[in-house]
């Protein structure tokens, strides 16, 4: 299969990506988390704070601080428990299922991805990290100072100031033994709410963040020894105590790093890890995109210009939202409270003053990355589009959310609930009940012009970025959000005119008010 057949399937014919065969081997399921054996551990404390305070300024972090940081972002913070009838008309039959939570969702709770740390702390070893979440602690990897390496590897970006740099990799088979080929999508989303739960964290902490997602591939695995047949980096976060405007890109156009040169610099790193699967089937197509999606040297980089394409107005008709002041919560009670609702929706009105606070704060943070440049304010590579019903001085219909104006774009009148709901492939949310249908919606050439096929992964997480920062908004303003992926992409298109903007829908997030969900259920920590 070619790769632009590939990426046109995982959107528009995603039955096309399983064999006629394809059947899941529950029994034979890896484990949601990486094990390592045999490598040196150091503990990190369960004693987790229920509240996120902001750091003193300038004062040196700890492991402890970085333990709490970590499990904020990607730790096992619940057990769950769920039962549901096998047979509903003899109600007899009861099944459970059992999950380890954590604060970001995935597509069927797998966790695809793993986090590894740079770590320069003054109490533990200087080198890199697996972070164990299964035990709540790190695994050292390889110790010494790797500022240099790094630093090249990024394009001579400077990460000599950074207290810790995070890696977010995706482990292929954690959710291509149920997906098959389908997973490739889910793995950039996946990715991409870590991410947008790394910067939510370390804002609360006060720590400055930037997103890297151009890097030398081969360079980087090679440092946490990683096999890309089995696992590859999606993303870097450097962290600083210092604000992110102190932080320069450096990169010398003339001066050309390569992969195959600057992993020369360090030996081999083997590793025993575990999975628990017996039998791993192969992916040949995962690993294709992930090959055609690597940079070799420095001199692919580059800056994206500013596109307006996804900000364009649809609609003839459009109404300002009111402007409202200062939106903050608690993010440590909020992340403990999320989920995403399925049949809990219950249908409730939605308020203007609650509308307008979703979609602009949803878009409030700006985050610093290597694609709009040291000092420039991170671009609108992806947008919201939605259907609404019940919603306080909206009349229903389809629209497109311009941030720039703070307003609504009407694109078409009407009720919309029944279309949207017989284009779900899995019905397990009633949007009869929903009365805000979200769409993040992309460039649907998915930036192959700028990057290439590593394009299409960072749209991926860009638009987790927005879905993580928009499920957390929805909490707050006591709503829910469920992330989905099984919609007729092509019927949202049409029901948007995205095709003549040569746009897509990426995501469908339905959000709105939802009833206590009945199962059994414990945090995990102290």
């Amino acid at each position: 299969m070619k790769l632009e057949t590939f990426l046109h399937h995982l959107h528009f014919d995603t039955e096309k990506l399983y064999p006629p065969d394809w059947q899941v081997d529950w029994d034979d399921a890896p484990l949601p988390y990486k094990l390592y054996r045999g490598l040196p551990v150091i503990p990190l404390t369960g004693d987790v704070p229920l509240t996120l305070d902001r750091r003193e300024a300038h004062g040196e972090p700890g492991l402890e601080e970085l333990g709490h940081f970590l499990w904020y972002v990607y730790g096992i913070t619940q057990y769950a428990q769920s039962a549901f009838l096998e047979d509903p008309e003899e109600r007899t039959a009861v099944s459970y299922s059992q999950l380890l939570r954590r604060f970001v969702p995935s597509g069927g709770a797998l966790y695809p991805n793993e986090l590894y740390v740079y770590i320069k702390l003054e109490d533990v070893p200087k080198g890199i990290y697996h972070y164990d979440v299964a035990h709540h602690r790190l695994q050292l990897l390889r110790e010494g100072n790797y500022d240099s390496y790094l630093s090249r590897g990024l394009g001579n970006f400077d990460v000599s100031d950074c207290f810790c740099t995070v890696f977010v990799s995706t482990v292929f088979w954690k959710n291509f033994y149920k997906y098959n080929n389908f997973s490739y999508r889910l793995q950039g989303l996946d990715a991409g709410v870590i991410i947008g739960q790394a910067i939510e964290v370390a804002d609360r902490m006060g720590f400055s963040s930037r997103v890297c997602y151009q890097f030398l591939d081969r360079s980087i695995n090679h440092l946490l020894g990683l096999s890309e047949q089995d696992e590859s980096v999606y993303a870097m976060i450097p962290l600083s105590i210092y604000p992110s405007a102190q932080w320069v890109d450096n990169i010398n156009r003339e001066e050309h790093v390569s992969a195959a040169e600057l992993s020369k610099e360090v030996p081999l790193l083997k590793a025993e890890t575990y999975n628990r699967s017996k039998r791993i089937l192969d992916y040949p197509m995962l690993k294709e995109m992930n090959e055609a999606s690597m940079f070799e040297t420095t001199q692919s980089f580059v800056k994206i210009k500013k596109d307006d394409r996804v900000k364009r107005s649809l609609g003839t008709e459009s109404i300002l939202l009111p402007f409202t002041g200062s939106f903050s919560y608690d993010l440590a009670s909020v992340c403990r409270e999320r989920h995403s609702p399925d049949i809990d929706f219950m249908m409730g009105k939605v308020s203007q003053t609650q509308l307008a606070t979703l979609f602009k704060e949803s878009f409030s943070v700006i985050y610093h990355n290597d694609l709009d440049g040291t000092h420039g304010k991170s671009h609108t590579r992806v947008s919201l589009y939605g259907c609404f019903y019940n919603v306080e001085g909206v009349p229903n219909g389809a629209y497109f959310y311009d941030k720039s104006a703070h307003g609504l774009c009407r694109i078409t009148q009407g009720d919309y609930r029944e279309f949207l709901q017989y284009g779900l492939t899995m019905p397990n949310v009633n949007l009869f009940q929903v009365p805000l249908c979200l769409h993040v919606v992309g460039d649907k050439d998915h930036l192959k012009e700028e990057l290439g096929y590593r394009g299409y992964r960072i749209q991926q997480m860009e638009a987790g970025i927005l879905v993580q920062r928009l499920l957390l908004i929805s909490c707050a303003l006591g709503m829910g959000g469920h992330p989905l992926l099984g919609f007729n992409t092509k019927q949202c298109d049409d029901l948007y005119r995205a095709d003549s903007k040569q746009i897509t829908s990426l995501i469908q997030i339905p959000v709105g008010p939802y009833r206590p969900r009945a199962w059994l259920k414990g945090i995990l920590n102290s």
